[in-house]
């Protein structure tokens, strides 16, 4: 059965590529494996991520996630089973979220900064569908 699982998060150390790119390659190199794909987003020290695939591997992924010390303040946004992927081309894909077309964020946000902890998780995710539509996502695998 699929899942997908969309949370947010702060980043301990906030504007460090060096976080970031840690994650990226821990996430490009285990997910491929247990057939985990997604995307993550960051910007302004905030973590959106979007994670699919079997219940037990994303579960597991997940509570995983909640244990890294480079997250702080991990919220479940959203939990659904599902028929298809959304991200399947991304063993994790990459957006920058301080780089965001203005008008876009707008569109699913009250002020022109996007906060995932401000707006449901059905928002974050037409959100990162609008991405993938734009193709603002990068690091397809």
């Amino acid at each position: 059965m699929l899942v997908r699982l969309l949370y947010v998060s702060r980043a301990v150390e906030k504007d460090s590529p060096r976080v970031i790119e840690s994650i990226l390659e821990s996430s490009r190199s285990h997910n491929m494996g247990y057939g985990i794909t997604g995307v993550l987003c960051y910007g302004g020290g905030v973590f959106l991520q979007a994670i699919e695939g079997g219940r037990s591997a994303v579960n597991t992924l997940y509570n995983h996630i909640v244990a890294d010390d480079r997250h702080t303040g991990v919220e479940l946004l959203h939990y659904e089973e599902i028929t298809e992927r959304r991200f399947g081309g991304w063993t994790m894909g990459q957006v920058n979220l301080s780089k965001l077309n203005t008008s876009i964020v707008l569109k699913y946000s009250e002020k022109p900064e996007f906060d995932p902890y401000a707006v449901s998780g059905k928002v974050s995710l037409a959100l990162l569908e609008e991405l993938m539509a734009t193709a603002s996502i990068i690091g397809r695998a």
